[in-house]
């Protein structure tokens, strides 16, 4: 079920657009992702590396860099643990890149999904320690980890945590929390308490490359040769999810601008073999190509291999090991279609006894996909999803949520369930014994507070503007609001009533459908929805009218340049 909202937020348009050069409507769509002042705007707008805050205004910052400075004068062995997916392996990559470049011995482990789990652990510390290790920074993880940080300082070892994830914490009978943070000689986490820093959106990567700037400000360094690093920065927070706005926005657009020249050998491969080496690069392109080519590493076989590709300098070697993780990745596809089939078919089951936290058991499914097919869940029945199967030390697996459910929140009330668990308010990873999943399920549901209103999605449109005053100029200009993401959504607009003139089918699995379309007034424009074509037909039957919601696009074929929208919701209707 949908509901469709059409943003009501006032402002001077006009002056507005007169003010910084833009269309009327640019300037509604910025208003209406709330950036207001005329500070927001010129930052939205224009802004770049200048406007990102100081680093050492994150607490833990300037004690980092002086022990990390310390160590690198000292010849100590430096070791970066970080998590497997992208954020984990591109802040990885950030910190070994930028120490190494400053003279540290340095060296990483990235736990193994299977093996080791999410994160830090006492055997990771103990390999560590038989490495003769003297320094360990986790990046991506460890703020959760306390039983493993206190264990590296028995061990005589530096323990640096650096990490973006929620604080855990327990509820005092005043009803105040009091944060648990892990007994490490510095934590660097913008999410604790007493972290004053302005944007504490950051991701993993982000938290990594704000504290190499402090460090190469603290030995005099010039932070501009960090800026070679924003690619890794930019695609790491495009497929970590977390807000599009303000600093993240910046080390986006900065990063996008960079990444045909990283110089980094293994980088080019890795756009090379999906075709992107002479391609303008935009935020789709690190979200469904080059990202989940990294995950698929991390989730199948192991993140290190990425590393290498990073550290590879041999064009040849570096093409073979990105054409490797580019098959590793099409095996993740063809997983996570069997397994999303399997869950659809539960969580109906789950839906049917009236549940509203969707919990989906699936012992066969590779539990590397289970947050993958926990998404894909979640946007067909716009429900929280959590995705388990068996491991070696009972299930395991993970959850996506929708914008009304905090998922970290309503996990922490039954923290007692799970050996292990962590995550943010739209998605989490956990682990419990055997035995205790129906007890999870009924725990998890008993406790939600949810009500049918909360499961509806909500279409938010920014403007009902009829397809006659959409131009080459406005699409061209529309530009300027990139990139899209998680917070900083790609802009939506309806039509009322569309004739449709004509319908045509295309695609292997007859699931491009490309529509005629004409306005009252007259103007014709081609529609693309991509859809089967079987559940297209079943909403048209006889009808020749559509409401629809759209993104226009400038469609080049051929040298031949023409209007289009890309239909994203819609209704037929009768004359």
């Amino acid at each position: 079920m949908e509901q469709w909202y059409i943003y009501k937020k006032k402002a001077d348009f006009a002056g507005i657009g007169e003010k910084y050069q833009i269309d009327p409507v640019i300037a509604r769509l910025i208003r209406n992702r709330d950036v207001i002042s005329d500070e927001e705007i010129h930052s939205y707008l224009y802004g770049t590396m200048k406007d990102v805050s100081d680093p050492l205004l994150l607490k833990g910052a300037k004690e980092t860099a002086e022990i990390l400075e310390k160590k690198i004068r000292e010849e100590k062995k430096i070791r970066i643990i970080s998590d497997y997916d992208v954020d984990g392996v591109m802040s990885n990559y950030i910190l070994w890149k930028a120490l190494t470049d400053l003279g540290g011995i340095v060296d990483f482990t990235i736990p193994n999904r299977m093996k080791d789990g999410y994160g830090i652990n006492q055997s990771l510390v103990s390999r560590a320690v038989k490495d003769g290790i003297d320094t360990i920074i986790t990046c991506d993880n460890g703020i959760s980890a306390g039983e493993a940080v206190k264990y590296g300082r028995e061990q005589g070892l530096t323990m640096i945590v650096t990490d973006h994830h929620e604080v855990p914490f327990e509820e005092l009978p005043d009803g105040t929390r009091r944060e648990i943070l892990p007994e490490a000689h510095v934590v660097v986490d913008p999410k604790q308490k007493e972290c004053h820093y302005p944007y504490p959106l950051l991701c993993g990567a982000g938290v990594a490359f704000q504290l190499m700037r402090a460090l190469y400000r603290d030995l005099g360094k010039k932070e501009e040769s960090l800026e070679n690093l924003l690619p890794f920065l930019a695609v790491a927070t495009i497929c970590d999810v977390v807000d599009l706005t303000g600093e993240n926005r910046i080390f986006v657009k900065e990063g996008l601008s960079r990444i045909h020249e990283t110089g980094n050998t293994g980088f080019q491969a890795l756009l090379k073999v999906h075709e992107l080496d002479q391609k303008k690069i935009a935020s789709y392109d690190c979200g469904f190509v080059i990202g989940p080519c990294i995950n698929a590493s991390g989730r199948l076989d192991t993140a290190e291999k990425v590393m290498g590709l990073f550290l590879e300098r041999d064009p040849v070697k570096a093409e073979a090991v990105a054409s490797e993780l580019k098959e590793l990745n099409e095996e993740r596809k063809r997983m996570t279609e069997e397994g999303v089939a399997q869950g659809i078919e539960q969580a109906q089951l789950c839906m049917d006894k009236g549940d509203k936290v969707l919990v989906v058991y699936l012992p066969e499914c590779h539990e590397s996909v289970a947050g993958i097919i926990a998404g894909r869940i979640k946007d067909r029945f716009h429900h929280p999803v959590f995705v388990l199967t068996d491991s070696e030390d009972g299930k395991k697996g993970s959850g996506r949520s929708i914008e009304t459910y905090s998922m970290f929140e309503e996990m922490m009330k039954i923290k007692d369930v799970f050996t292990k668990f962590g995550g943010h308010p739209m998605a989490a990873g956990c682990s419990l014994e055997d035995g205790r999943l129906d007890e999870f399920r009924e725990r998890i549901n008993r406790q939600c507070t949810l009500t049918e209103k909360d499961f509806i999605d909500k279409v938010h449109i920014d403007a009902d503007m009829p397809v006659d005053y959409i131009t080459m100029d406005l699409i061209r200009q529309m530009s300027v609001l990139e990139p899209f993401g998680k917070g900083n959504k790609k802009p939506l607009f309806a039509h009322r009533k569309l004739k449709v003139e004509r319908v045509r089918v295309f695609g292997k699995g007859k699931n491009v459908i490309k529509l005629a379309l004409k306005s009252s007034q007259g103007t014709r424009i081609d529609g693309m929805i991509f859809e089967e074509e079987e559940s297209f037909r079943e909403k048209m039957q006889e009808m020749q009218y559509i409401t629809c919601t759209y993104y226009p696009v400038i469609n080049e074929y051929q040298g031949y340049r023409n209007l289009q929208i890309q239909i994203q919701n819609y209704f037929f209707t009768e004359e």
